[in-house]
């Protein structure tokens, strides 16, 4: 059965709350979401959100490649050669981990359409129930307490506090939201590369030594500075965990390489889709090193595919798997639900996703 058309749709829904970090603020998700068709009128998606801070990439950036070079390359293909098609994607252009990844869910959604399963049953599982963390955006002492607090009534017992905006008061930060939730609530910490190593260090020494029960530190420096990664690896009894120091596969094995972070963080947008993100797990797993899967401010269509993933493979530690709870309403029809700090992946073929919403699309191809 071979692909009868490649279709891209602009999204952009608004957030019930502000998602702040140590690189950005943003009220909205801003997204392209892409739609591959069979013969048969089968539809497919895969998503490629706009996060500028952290992969580049732009809607019209990601919808350029698309049209341009993804498109013609699987015009006319076979559609159940799915990894020969998503080799083909991850070789026709250099970088777009974003354009890619969003084709390359597409195609696996597209696959397990064709088949009459839910998206976890072509990737190897069965479960139709993930745990997620929730996230605590940037703020003041006293905001994140009250947030923490609200957080934990909702349900949620593993909190992603982001910090990194002000070094000097973030240990008082991680003390006012661990006194706010008390002793059985899991918080992890994500400086988003707002740190310098020495920072960093004096920050999760601060948080050792007051016995705050950290379970771990994600991209405490920036990006590029992986024997400044190393260094606070090397000072840090808490675990490290690289997010944006690691993009695909070559990244990871100079993280292992040089010994620089504990776990790893893999993200379809940042890596190019379910195929290289399956080979990070693995990589990983081979070498000792912590996972989880995350997601970028996304809808249901590329947190599904991420919440998949993690049910089919699974991961060390609980996932981060929040993005699409952040959104007022959902922009596609279908898909993953919330129920507390569980994503609920749909018991239908694919991702579970009919339709992108009318009201807020343009749609082109």
């Amino acid at each position: 059965m071979t692909i009868a058309a490649v279709r891209t749709h602009r999204l952009s829904a608004p957030l019930h709350t502000p998602f702040v970090t140590a690189l950005r603020r943003t009220t909205t998700v801003d997204t392209l979401v892409v739609e591959v068709v069979d013969d048969d009128g089968r539809s497919g998606f895969g998503e490629a959100p706009q996060v500028w801070q952290v992969t580049g990439a732009s809607i019209a950036g990601a919808e350029a490649c698309v049209r341009d070079v993804l498109a013609p390359a699987l015009a006319r293909r076979n559609a159940d050669d799915l990894v020969a098609r998503c080799g083909e994607v991850q070789r026709a252009v250099a970088g777009n981990e974003s354009a890619k990844a969003a084709v390359d869910v597409a195609l696996h959604d597209l696959a397990a359409r064709r088949l009459g399963v839910p998206l976890v049953r072509l990737l190897g599982g069965t479960a139709l129930r993930v745990p997620t963390d929730v996230t605590l955006a940037a703020g003041d002492a006293v905001d994140l307490a009250a947030a923490a607090k609200q957080r934990r009534a909702e349900g949620f017992g593993v909190l992603k506090l982001k910090v990194g905006t002000d070094a000097a008061g973030d240990l008082d930060r991680v003390r006012a939201v661990r006194s706010a939730v008390g002793p059985g609530v899991r918080i992890r910490l994500d400086a988003n590369q707002g740190w310098t190593p020495r920072e960093a260090v004096r920050v999760i020494r601060g948080i050792e030594d007051a016995g705050l029960d950290v379970e771990l530190v994600e991209q405490p420096v920036a990006r590029w500075d992986l024997d400044g990664l190393a260094w606070v690896s090397d000072r840090a009894d808490l675990p490290i965990l690289a997010d944006e120091s690691v993009f695909g596969v070559r990244d990871l094995v100079e993280v292992i390489r040089r010994r620089a972070a504990d776990m790893v963080n893999v993200k379809l947008t940042k890596c190019g889709g379910l195929l290289p993100a399956r080979t990070l797990l693995d990589l990983a797993a081979a070498h000792g090193i912590g996972t989880i899967v995350g997601s970028m401010m996304e809808s249901q269509v590329g947190v599904g595919a991420a919440a998949s993933l993690v049910a089919a493979y699974g991961t060390t530690a609980v996932s981060d798997l929040d993005a699409a709870w952040w959104l007022a309403w959902s922009p596609v029809h279908g898909g993953i639900r919330y129920d507390g700090a569980t994503v609920v992946l749909p018991d239908a073929p694919g991702l579970g996703v009919s339709a992108v919403s009318e009201a807020k699309m343009q749609t082109r191809g």
